[in-house]
C-alpha cells in the first residue's frame, strides 16, 4: 500500500472510529430503549455509587470532549492533514481512545462492572500514550494544539478520575459493608494518590491546562456529591477540593513560567 493510500485509510478510520463512538454512545446511554449510565451496573455508577464518584454535572465535560473530538475527525480529514506527520503518529491513536471510549459504554449496557474497570483502565493506557506523543511531537499551528493537544488533555484528565470513581464503584460493589468504616481514610489516601498523579501529568506534559482542568472540574463535583449527597464525607470532599487547588494552581503557575521563559528566549 502506498504512503497516499495509507494517509486516505488513516483518514477513514478516524471518521470510522468517531461514528462508532457516537453510536456507542446511543446505545450505551439508553437512547435507543437501554438502561440510562445512572441506573447502570444497580446503579453503581451513579453519583451515589461510591464514595469517589462525582456529582451528575460533572458528566457533562463530555459534550466539550465529545464536541472537540467531531471537530477534530472533520479537520483531520482535509486534504492539508492528509501527509501531516503529525496525523501519521497520532491519528490511528487518537481513533483507537475513540473506539475504547465506544467499547466502555457498550460494556457498562451489556457486560459486568469488574468489565468496565478493565475498559477504562486501558481507554486511559492508550490516552496517556497518545498524550505522550502530542508532548514529544510539538503541535503546528493553534488548530492543531487545539484540536489535538486540547481534545486529548481534556480526555485524558477527565478518564483519569473517572477511572478512579470506576474502580471505587466495582470496589463498593464487592466489599464487605465493615470496609465503610474506613471509608473516608482510603478516600483521602486515593485522592492524594489522585493529587500526585495529576501533578506528575503537568510535569511530564510541561505544565499543559487541559488535564488539569478536567482533572479539576472532576474534583470539584466529587467534592459537591460529599459535601451536599449521599454518601456523605466532609474529609473527602475538603480533600478533593484541596487537590482540584492544587493540581489547577500547579498548572497555571508552570504555564505562565513556561510563556515567560519562551517570551525571553524568543527577544534573544
Amino acid at each position: 500500500m502506498s504512503m497516499a493510500a495509507r494517509d486516505r485509510a488513516r483518514q477513514i478510520v478516524v471518521i470510522s472510529a468517531f461514528c462508532f463512538m457516537i453510536i456507542a454512545a446511543m446505545v450505551g446511554t439508553g437512547l435507543f430503549g437501554g438502561t440510562p449510565v445512572q441506573a447502570l451496573q444497580n446503579g453503581a455508577l451513579d453519583q451515589d455509587g461510591s464514595y469517589l464518584a462525582p456529582a451528575r454535572p460533572a458528566f457533562s465535560i463530555w459534550t466539550a470532549i465529545y464536541v472537540g473530538l467531531f471537530a477534530y475527525t472533520i479537520w483531520q480529514a482535509l486534504p492539508l492533514q492528509r501527509d501531516s506527520e503529525r496525523q501519521r503518529a497520532l491519528g490511528w491513536l487518537i481513533a483507537g481512545t475513540m473506539v475504547l471510549n465506544g467499547l466502555w459504554l457498550v460494556t457498562a449496557q451489556f457486560g459486568s462492572l469488574a468489565l468496565t474497570v478493565l475498559a477504562i483502565i486501558v481507554l486511559l493506557a492508550v490516552l496517556g500514550v497518545t498524550f505522550h506523543r502530542t508532548v514529544i511531537d510539538p503541535a503546528d499551528g493553534w488548530a492543531d494544539r487545539l484540536l489535538v493537544d486540547g481534545v486529548t488533555g481534556l480526555h485524558l484528565g477527565w478518564v483519569a478520575l473517572a477511572t478512579v470513581a470506576n474502580i471505587a464503584a466495582w470496589l463498593t460493589s464487592i466489599a464487605p459493608p465493615e470496609w465503610e468504616d474506613a471509608a473516608d481514610l482510603w478516600g483521602v489516601i486515593v485522592l492524594l494518590v489522585v493529587a500526585a498523579v495529576g501533578l506528575g501529568i503537568e510535569a511530564a506534559s510541561r505544565w499543559r491546562l487541559a488535564p488539569a482542568l478536567a482533572l479539576a472540574w472532576g474534583l470539584t463535583w466529587l467534592a459537591v456529591g460529599r459535601l451536599t449527597g449521599e454518601p456523605a464525607s466532609a474529609a473527602i470532599g475538603i480533600t478533593a477540593i484541596v487537590v482540584a487547588f492544587v493540581i489547577l494552581g500547579a498548572a497555571i503557575v508552570g504555564t505562565v513560567i513556561r510563556e515567560a521563559s519562551s517570551l525571553r528566549n524568543a527577544e534573544v
